[in-house]
């Protein structure tokens, strides 16, 4: 972690638009499919532990750097010790927002190290602002309205007997009508990305949208699926 900064220098907005976006995918990664491992690592029993995401598209839980002051901006410390003393969501929510201040953080750090102007940090406030948050992925609160129907619609014109979808009547295989007619803004539940030409899936029980990229489903796998839950739906359910 402490060799990061001098191996990985991003200059222009879009290098560091780039990076932004490959730590908040990792970061998601972490808060959603990857979820059951990320909540395993942070034993409340160890020391302060952050949470890392890197140009990699990586995340990793570890101690803070030692080295003050540190070569970039550090993430929250002791996201660990709160775990046990909150509900799951409410807890992976907090890590949520914390992991959005570090990220922007980290973009305007690089930003002002290498002389961004007024033009050029606008337009990459610009380009941050058009992505859902972290918090809001792993809260379902970057969820429009025009998205809730477009999940509907696809739905009720999927049901048994529709000649237009698969089988499964929550599974898509490419930006369909209703992702035409709404603009394709609606957002995958696990990464936040909008609507592209691949396989999605959408989880029975919270209704949102993911890419099967994502939640590692295959359009063969979602033909034989009745109820599909996500991931966190999935947890929710074990707890119960």
């Amino acid at each position: 972690m402490e060799e990061e900064a001098d191996t990985y220098n991003p200059r222009t907005v879009e290098e560091v638009f780039r990076d932004f976006k490959s730590r908040r995918t990792a970061l998601i990664k972490a808060l959603t499919t990857d979820v059951d491992e990320f909540f395993k690592q942070c034993d409340p029993e160890k020391e302060n532990l952050c949470l890392y995401g890197f140009p990699t598209e990586e995340w990793e839980v570890n101690l803070p750097v030692e080295e003050v002051p540190p070569e970039i901006p550090e993430p929250t410390l002791g996201i660990n010790f709160a775990r046990d003393g909150l509900d799951k969501q409410e807890w992976l929510s907090l890590v949520a927002a914390h992991s959005d201040a570090w990220i922007l953080a980290v973009a305007f750090y690089f930003g002002a190290r290498v002389g961004f102007d007024r033009a050029d940090r606008k337009r990459l406030f610009t380009m941050i602002n058009d992505l859902p948050t972290i918090f809001e992925v792993v809260t379902g609160m970057g969820k429009t309205p025009a998205s809730n129907h477009s999940s509907n619609k696809s739905k009720s014109n999927s049901k048994k007997g529709s000649e237009s979808k698969p089988k499964n009547s929550k599974a898509t295989q490419s930006k369909d009508k209703d992702g035409e007619e709404q603009g394709g803004d609606v957002p995958c539940g696990a990464c936040g990305e909008s609507y592209d030409d691949g396989f999605w899936i959408c989880c029975d029980i919270c209704e949102k949208w993911f890419h099967g990229k994502c939640v590692k489903i295959t359009p063969a796998r979602a033909e034989h699926i009745k109820q599909y839950k996500c991931p966190s739906c999935s947890n929710k359910r074990a707890r119960q």
